[in-house]
């Protein structure tokens, strides 16, 4: 393994005549969250189903840690944490049972760990698994995904139904995975989880991959827009030739402008100035990512 620890070619499900996948081409580094961004129905969940080979595809391939997806899914699958969109557990089961049921299959639990996570996660493993709400359901998957330590974690939607206090917790969990060298695949139509805690993020429309970008790069695209007070208006040339700078206006001492990128030759221009108040905001990452999916999108599976 190359210190690719996911690699996809040409990975493609189709379900009779209905579109499932087609052609999707990615790769996940060893170390990384991955955010993979979709609106439900996207395929997210179709690509998640091919890499752990629950299901097998019309045409191409997938590998994990260096291991083709079926010829290798019982390995791939020791050295794995899944947790599903669509959560089914053990109703009968306590959490407790069902932690233990996962350890004889796959051993290597570290159960002080276990305590740590149902702590964090504020989840009472002692109570039968039928009686829990979603959420708490939810805690369970994801304790029983964490638990053994594994090398790749694949999540679909892992805070749906997490409370906000939770899903914080959560996410603090999985960056320590990350310092770790530990690697997540993270599908998620939640764009405020995807900017929070992906490193990159893989964006899927209608079935087919639309773009591969690190989460820094897409920052960079934002618009920074600004109000800036003067004592007395500065002279027109003062912000000439400022990268990115447009949209510029001014009413009286105070200057309206539009920048993208860094801000940093703004602020050294007018700092020979004096300002007596700057109001900035910024174009929300939501914006960026929802104009990947345009209008008019038909449901995929």
């Amino acid at each position: 393994m190359d210190g690719t620890v996911i690699r996809t070619e040409g990975l493609t499900k189709l379900y009779g005549k209905s579109r499932g996948i087609i052609g999707v081409d990615f790769e996940v580094r060893a170390g990384e969250i991955f955010g993979f961004l979709g609106p439900n129905g996207a395929g997210k969940t179709t690509t998640i189903r091919l890499l752990l080979d629950f299901i097998r595809p019309t045409s191409g391939s997938a590998e994990l840690f260096g291991l083709d997806s079926r010829k290798g899914s019982v390995a791939i699958h020791r050295r794995t944490g899944y947790l599903p969109g669509e959560l089914a557990l053990y109703e009968k089961m306590t959490g407790a049972d069902l932690a233990r049921f996962f350890a004889n299959l796959r051993g290597g639990v570290d159960w002080s760990y276990v305590d740590e996570l149902a702590q964090r996660l504020d989840s009472d493993l002692s109570v039968p698994i039928r009686s829990l709400s979603r959420g708490n359901k939810q805690k369970v998957g994801l304790i029983q995904a964490l638990m053994h330590g594994p090398e790749l974690l694949i999540l679909d939607e892992p805070t749906a139904g997490l409370d906000p206090l939770i899903q914080q917790e959560f996410y603090r969990i999985i960056e320590a995975c990350r310092e770790e060298g530990r690697t997540a695949f993270v599908s998620s139509h939640n764009l405020h989880e995807v900017e929070r805690l992906c490193d990159r993020v893989g964006i899927i429309r209608e079935g087919r991959l639309v773009d591969v970008e690190e989460i820094s790069a897409i920052k960079q695209r934002a618009l920074h827009h600004l109000e800036i007070h003067f004592a007395a208006a500065p002279p027109p040339e003062t912000l000439s030739g400022i990268p990115g700078l447009r949209d510029l206006r001014m009413e009286g001492e105070t200057l309206y402008c539009t920048i993208q990128g860094s801000m940093d030759a703004l602020v050294k221009a007018i700092a020979r100035y004096e300002v007596s108040n700057i109001l900035s905001y910024e174009t929300p990452l939501e914006d960026i990512f929802l104009a990947y999916y345009g209008e008019g999108e038909n449901d995929a599976q």
